[in-house]
C-alpha cells in the first residue's frame, strides 16, 4: 500500500462525532477531503473552501457510494449505527454496507481504505451490534485485503454524550444505577486522538489499529472518577443487565432513547486493546480522560479540545 499525501479523500460519516474531526484532521494534513453523508448541508465551510467536498451519500445505496468515491486515492468509512430503524439495521449497515463501500473503493481504484469498527467487535458474539462489528470486519477484508481496519475504545471528547451526560446524571440522581457489578473494564479513548490516528494511518503500511487511551478501567472507578473530578460523592447501586435490557428495550420505542440495547450489551464485555499497534506506533501519546473532565468542568469551549 502506498503512502498518501495531499490527495482527494472521502470520508464516509464525515459528519458524525468522530467522522467530522477525522475531515478537520485530514486538511490539516494537507489533503482534500469529499465528505460523504446523509446531510451533507453539516459539512459546509461558511467560507468557500475547494478543499472541502460536501456530497450526499448513503451506504445502503451503490449509486450515491460510487459517486463520492470517483476520483478518491484514500477512504474512510467512519459511518456506524447504534439503533436499528426500518431498513437501517446493524447488518445492512455494519455489514452490507461496509462490504459495499470496500467493492465501490476497489471499483473506484481508491489505494487505501481505512475501515472503522471497535474494540470488541466478535463475529460469534451474540449481541446483534457486536457480531455486526465484526462480520463487517471480515467483509471489508474479502472485499478489499489491503483494507486497514481501526478499533477505537469507548471514545470521550469535551462535546460528547458520554462524560457529559454521565457528569449530568451523577449530579441529578440521589443514587446511580451501574450496568451490572461495575466490574467490566473499558480503555477510553480522546475522540481528537483517534482522529489524528486516523489520518496518519494513511502514511503507514499496517492492517490493523487498536486504539485504548492510557487508562483501564473499571466501570464503577470510571464513575468514581468522574465523581471526584466534580467533588461528588456518588451512590452507585448494580443494576443486572436482564433489568437493563428490559428498560433498554422499551426505551428504543422512544425518538431519543437514553439507552440502547447495544449500549448493555458493549457493558457486559471488556472493551480493552490487545496486543494490535495502537497510538503509540504512530506516534501519538493519547489524552488521559481526565484532562477532557477538567476542560468540561471549567466550561471550557469544546473547540479547545479540537486545537491542542
Amino acid at each position: 500500500m502506498s503512502s498518501l499525501r495531499n490527495d482527494l479523500i472521502c470520508v464516509l460519516g464525515g459528519t458524525g462525532f468522530l467522522g467530522r474531526r477525522i475531515v478537520r484532521r485530514l486538511r490539516d494534513h494537507g489533503h482534500t477531503v469529499r465528505v460523504g453523508s446523509r446531510h451533507p448541508e453539516r459539512a459546509r465551510s461558511p467560507i468557500a473552501d475547494e478543499r472541502l467536498q460536501p456530497v450526499r451519500t448513503d451506504i445502503l445505496d451503490e449509486g450515491s457510494l460510487a459517486a463520492a468515491l470517483a476520483g478518491a486515492r484514500g477512504a474512510v468509512n467512519a459511518v456506524s449505527l447504534y439503533l436499528e430503524r426500518a431498513n437501517a439495521t446493524f447488518r445492512s449497515v455494519h455489514v452490507e454496507g461496509a462490504a459495499r463501500v470496500a467493492r465501490e473503493a476497489h471499483r473506484a481504484g481508491v489505494e487505501r481504505l481505512i475501515h472503522v469498527s471497535g474494540i470488541g467487535a466478535d463475529p460469534g458474539s451474540r449481541s446483534p451490534y457486536i457480531r455486526s462489528r465484526g462480520e463487517g470486519e471480515l467483509a471489508v477484508k474479502s472485499a478489499l485485503p489491503d483494507a486497514t481496519i481501526v478499533r477505537p475504545g469507548v471514545m470521550f471528547g469535551s462535546d460528547d454524550a458520554f462524560l457529559n451526560t454521565t457528569l449530568t446524571l451523577l449530579r441529578r440522581l440521589p443514587a446511580f444505577p451501574m450496568f451490572g457489578d461495575g466490574r467490566t473494564k473499558l480503555q477510553p479513548a480522546d475522540v481528537e486522538d483517534v482522529a489524528e490516528a486516523i489520518a496518519l494511518a494513511f502514511v503507514h503500511d499496517q492492517s490493523l489499529y487498536e486504539l485504548g487511551g492510557p487508562r483501564i478501567y473499571t466501570y464503577e472507578g470510571l464513575l468514581r472518577t468522574i465523581a471526584q473530578k466534580a467533588g461528588l460523592k456518588p451512590v452507585l447501586v448494580p443494576v443486572p443487565f436482564s433489568l437493563w435490557q428490559a428498560l433498554a428495550w422499551t426505551a428504543e420505542l422512544l425518538p431519543h432513547p437514553p439507552v440502547t440495547r447495544n449500549q448493555v450489551e458493549l457493558m457486559r464485555i471488556d472493551t480493552i486493546a490487545g496486543s494490535e499497534p495502537g497510538f503509540e506506533a504512530l506516534g501519538i501519546s493519547p489524552r488521559p480522560l481526565e484532562d477532557v473532565l477538567d476542560l468540561i468542568l471549567s466550561g471550557g469551549p469544546a473547540e479547545a479540545n479540537a486545537k491542542r
